[in-house]
């Protein structure tokens, strides 16, 4: 069973970038599809971006769509959500998620339902 722990959040004004990344333990981590949701206080978490295993497909909101980029380091059991032009409704605690495949795929995954694996979370704040 992997865990995973989030890290790179904090206070930003508005335009500005943060880099987030997500360490998985206790899996194998290339088996693992990765997610990152979001929620912002009084709203259901949201889909962010995901990626597949290898990292070939990546899918991202239409919300963060040219300004969000993920990717993965498989060597280092982490994911990396980097964060750019960042707007004051990207105000959230950001989670990473995981999913386990036991076939090599290419497949990504949107829905919080299909991943059964979840960080913590970590703060992000914009401020303008």
């Amino acid at each position: 069973q992997v865990q995973l722990v989030e890290s790179g959040g904090g206070l930003v004004q508005t335009g500005g970038s943060l880099r987030l990344s997500c360490a998985a333990s206790g899996g194998t981590f290339s088996s693992y599809a990765m997610g990152w949701f979001r929620q912002a206080p009084g709203k259901e978490r949201e889909f962010v971006t995901a990626i597949s295993q290898s990292g070939v497909n990546t899918y991202y909101a239409d919300s963060v769509k040219g300004r969000f980029t993920i990717s993965r380091d498989n060597a280092k059991n982490t994911v990396y959500l980097r964060m750019n032009s960042l707007k004051l409704e990207d105000s959230a605690v950001y989670y990473c998620a995981a999913k386990w495949r036991p076939y090599r795929s290419s497949d990504y995954y949107t829905r919080i339902d299909e991943y059964p694996y979840w960080g913590q979370g970590t703060q992000v704040t914009v401020s303008s």
